[in-house]
């Protein structure tokens, strides 16, 4: 048991969002101001922390791999108008992507803290694993 429940103190609540850049409601405007360089409407992976005394701070992360992959594929839209992968990955491919593109995909996933410690080769190698499983053809 934690110390601060041991205590009979609060925890913060962690809540878990996806947000399109530049599109939350006009109450916090330092989030729109914090995505205010990236395309609106691109979602975002975000978590809003709340302390006890009802205070909060955010933490803004770089879209989803998956995301990025689809884009840069030019992936067909699906029902909903959201980007799909292909159905079975090791027969059907649903675009093709350059290593100039995964190398992008990359270096903007490398901005996130949690994996600035990570090499720039290892991340590139993930992210065509990522591809080929999702139906995305990588070419030199």
């Amino acid at each position: 048991m934690s110390k601060a429940r041991a205590s009979g103190g609060a925890l913060d609540q962690v809540v878990k969002l996806i947000v399109g850049a530049g599109q939350a409601s006009p109450s916090p405007p330092e989030f729109n101001a914090r995505t205010a360089h990236i395309n609106p409407g691109t979602p975002l992976p975000v978590r809003v922390i709340v302390r006890p005394d009802r205070t909060f701070y955010f933490d803004v992360r770089t879209p989803h791999t998956s995301w990025l992959l689809l884009n840069a594929a030019e992936a067909p839209e699906g029902k909903k108008g959201k980007r799909r992968g292909a159905r079975t990955a090791g027969t059907e491919t649903v675009g093709t992507v350059s290593l100039k593109h995964i190398y992008e995909v990359a270096k903007i996933k490398q901005s996130e803290p949690r994996l600035s410690g990570l090499s720039l080769e290892s991340l590139c190698r993930s992210i065509i694993f990522q591809a080929k499983s999702m139906g995305v053809a990588v070419v030199a």
